[in-house]
């Protein structure tokens, strides 16, 4: 093990004995990017694997190299396939993935169906010689990605593939990172964080009074002179500084984070690594940061991000409308039973810019709702959502109509929902940088209601405000194809409410 004894004269500080986790390979620590990367590669490599072996023992089209890359189509279209289900099915959550259960389950079956409908598919896939070539494919691919994600889950969170992080600042800040990370990540249950792959092995904070003491597990190790030793000694990957006011770091302190910079440790600030690890932006911890205000650097492809996703809209407004075209009929039978009043709703939101709009849905509860309360948020179990509207909400088809007001440019398929004004002159003043949210449209749906079900309240806003800062910063093709193919689960689920 490595042990640090630093009681220096003076300073009181108690002894530290951190067990080496390491084995000797270097530098195991994984990024959740890596991470992520790893399970995508060897998730397509051994579904082309299963694929190839199926081939090769019940029929003669790959007889060599060459036969394989003549008919790299049929491999692509499998890791394309794999890809949309492997979304839809939240493969590629870590902490789901360090679930041996959870992760070996789901990722085998997941495999099974993309493998029985890649089957399905002509031309872009090899014929079918014989019932056993498809029977071998399933088999394999189910055994091979089981038995993968069953070692990831037990291999890949040991403490050896860890990446150890410490942190500059035992403040609110740094408490914020060691709560989000569930008291080092031990604790499995609950934590959704479990299995990303950061360690927090301490704090080194400048306070005298913190010397010695313990948050959330997370021992104090001393100040900022001993940074650089704890670093090499404890074989951190990673320095966390989360110091709020980084214009009141001291020169000693700084000249401390550039010392382990010179050595090849990455630097990070603690709003950077909450983000990375969340998918969530710490506003609260980012003092009065210009670049969550500004949202994304003005770079070449924007522009014409902007336009395609303009495009897309437009093209999936009309295949919305035509499926509202035909609800319309059963809707509006459905609330003529159960609650006589108007077919659709419209309510005043706050689109881009902060302008009014006015958006419409399938009206989901009693006519005049908010005649005595007034501007309420929408309680689990509310009384005023008649028994057709429940069922609207379940299905989330009460938001279809607003596919009229994608087309009208109101409102963007993705994008952070459009709030009421009643609700953001009142969340403008608690919560910092609430209005930045109205630099995008607004959409149907978005990154926080893919994470969160409803912010019906202040904490609940901020939280929600946390996963648009999100979407605002680094909002692009991918992310909004993930959360088009997220909301579809979330629809089949029926988790609205």
């Amino acid at each position: 093990m490595t042990s640090i004894d630093d009681r220096h004269e003076g300073q009181g500080q108690p002894s530290v004995s951190i067990k080496r986790r390491r084995i000797w390979l270097p530098s195991l620590g994984l990024r959740v990017s890596e991470r992520i990367l790893l399970l995508v590669v060897a998730d397509i490599f051994l579904l082309s694997t299963s694929l190839i072996i199926s081939l090769v023992l019940r029929t003669d089209l790959l007889l060599d190299a060459m036969a394989i890359w003549l008919n790299v189509k049929w491999f692509v279209t499998l890791a394309v396939l794999w890809s949309v289900i492997a979304t839809l099915f939240r493969l590629y959550d870590l902490s789901r993935a360090a679930d041996p259960a959870t992760g070996v389950i789901i990722s085998a079956g997941a495999a099974g169906l993309t493998s029985l409908i890649y089957l399905t598919i002509p031309w872009l896939t090899p014929p079918i010689e014989n019932r056993s070539q498809g029977f071998i494919f399933v088999i394999f691919s189910v055994v091979l990605i089981g038995l993968w994600r069953l070692l990831y889950a037990q291999l890949f969170v040991q403490p050896a593939f860890q990446r150890r992080a410490i942190v500059v600042g035992a403040g609110n800040s740094g408490k914020a990172l060691a709560r989000a990370l569930e008291g080092n990540g031990q604790n499995k249950k609950g934590n959704r964080l479990y299995g990303t792959g950061h360690e927090l092995i301490g704090f080194v904070d400048d306070d005298p009074g913190k010397a010695g003491t313990a948050i959330l597990g997370v021992p104090v190790l001393g100040d900022s002179s001993r940074l650089l030793r704890l670093v090499r000694e404890l074989e951190v990957d990673e320095v966390v500084v989360s110091i709020t006011n980084t214009e009141g770091i001291k020169p000693e302190l700084f000249e401390a984070i550039l010392d382990c910079r010179e050595i090849g440790i990455p630097i990070a600030s603690m709003t950077a690594v909450y983000e990375r690890l969340t998918g969530r932006v710490a506003f609260e911890h980012a003092s009065r940061n210009v670049a969550l205000a500004t949202g994304q650097e003005e770079l070449p492809y924007l522009r014409f991000y902007g336009l395609a996703k303009r495009i897309v809209d437009i093209i999936g407004a009309l295949i919305g409308l035509l499926f509202l075209t035909i609800l319309c009929p059963i809707v509006a039978l459905g609330n003529g039973i159960t609650s006589r009043g108007p077919l659709f709703f419209r309510q005043r939101r706050l689109g881009r810019g902060g302008k009014d709009i006015d958006i419409i849905k399938f009206r989901s509860m009693i006519p005049d709702a908010e005649t005595e309360s007034g501007a309420v948020w929408t309680s689990i179990d509310d009384n005023r959502i008649t028994f057709a509207g429940r069922l609207l909400r379940q299905t989330h088809l009460d938001e279809l109509p607003q596919v009229l007001n994608v087309l009208r440019g109101d409102m963007s398929l993705v994008g952070p929902r459009p709030e009421r004004p009643e609700f953001v002159k009142n969340l403008s003043r608690e919560i910092p940088f609430y209005r930045a949210r109205h630099s995008v449209r607004p959409g149907i749906t978005g990154w926080a209601q893919i994470h969160q079900d409803y912010g019906d309240s202040v904490e609940g806003a901020s939280e929600k405000l946390e996963f648009d800062l999100y979407y605002i910063k680094n909002g692009g093709p991918i992310l909004d194809t993930l959360i088009m193919l997220r909301t579809l689960t979330k629809v089949l689920a029926l988790r609205g409410r």
